[in-house]
């Protein structure tokens, strides 16, 4: 699943993707604190939303509270399985995910980390994966606003989840385990990011959206230093520079597509 992202770099490559944006002067970018961020940490995040075909960002919080999450109580108990939607449950009518399909949003990141359990390694080693060419990119995404306000501050929470899909051949083998293995989140290219956020796509728009499945060989990824500890590094090195563990072996490089040429992943 898609659980730990990163968006340390600078915030004004968004506006140069998206120029006519409106953005919340409320919001306030912490470069360090955003290097590393966990969705269960349910820590606020800026999200780009079309209302009235105006593009918005504002900040929501990481981790969906559903409108039948009416207590403190129940948001506690549910909210953590909330951080994901499976793109195959968008569309199955009993899921909660097929009434907010039209809530769509762009979560920008530099990258994001998955992990991989190798067999002789005591840990799992964590990967950074990024799209190649693209030092910002969009997850699409879910948003839902809280039915309860928050329980200090009043505020009525703006609240999102990261669209996943099935695994293309390299985050197959980098997602290998856990509860729900095999996943990877949902990427578009830059236009079918927009697309994405168009007020008037239809569901028949929406699902090839959602079938789309970015390339193997599109993708930059490396392992890094573990990512959930308030260990520092043994080189001292930044969480999303590349660190070389000892035994660890390769993958398996993408197949690319006849006439791409070399197969380097990195």
């Amino acid at each position: 699943m898609c659980y730990d992202i990163s968006f340390s770099t600078k915030y004004e490559l968004i506006t140069e993707y998206i120029p006519d944006l409106i953005i919340d002067p409320q919001i306030q970018f912490d470069h360090e604190s955003f290097m590393h961020v966990q969705a269960q940490s349910y820590q606020k995040k800026p999200v780009i939303y079309s209302e009235g075909g105006k593009l918005y960002m504002k900040e929501f919080e990481w981790g969906v509270i559903a409108d039948y999450m009416r207590t403190p109580e129940q948001v506690k108990k549910s909210r953590a399985f909330m951080c994901n939607a499976q793109s195959e449950k968008i569309f199955d009518k009993k899921s909660y995910w097929h009434r907010i399909r039209r809530n769509r949003c762009l979560l920008p990141v530099e990258g994001f980390f998955e992990h991989r359990e190798v067999k002789g390694m005591k840990n799992k080693v964590p990967y950074f994966i990024q799209i190649k060419g693209r030092p910002l990119f969009f997850l699409p995404a879910l948003y839902a606003y809280a039915p309860i306000p928050d329980v200090e501050t009043g505020e009525v929470r703006g609240t999102f989840t990261v669209v996943t899909r099935a695994a293309n051949e390299v985050m197959r083998q980098i997602h290998n385990s856990g509860s729900n293995p095999g996943r990877m989140p949902l990427m578009l290219t830059p236009e079918l990011e927009l697309k994405w956020l168009d007020e008037h796509l239809s569901d028949e728009e929406l699902k090839e959206l959602l079938e789309f499945e970015m390339p193997s060989a599109e993708l930059q990824y490396q392992p890094v230093w573990s990512i959930r500890t308030t260990k520092e590094r043994p080189d001292g090195k930044s969480k999303l520079e590349v660190f070389n563990w000892e035994n660890l072996p390769p993958l398996a490089l993408p197949t690319l597509p006849e006439g791409r040429g070399d197969q380097s992943s990195l």
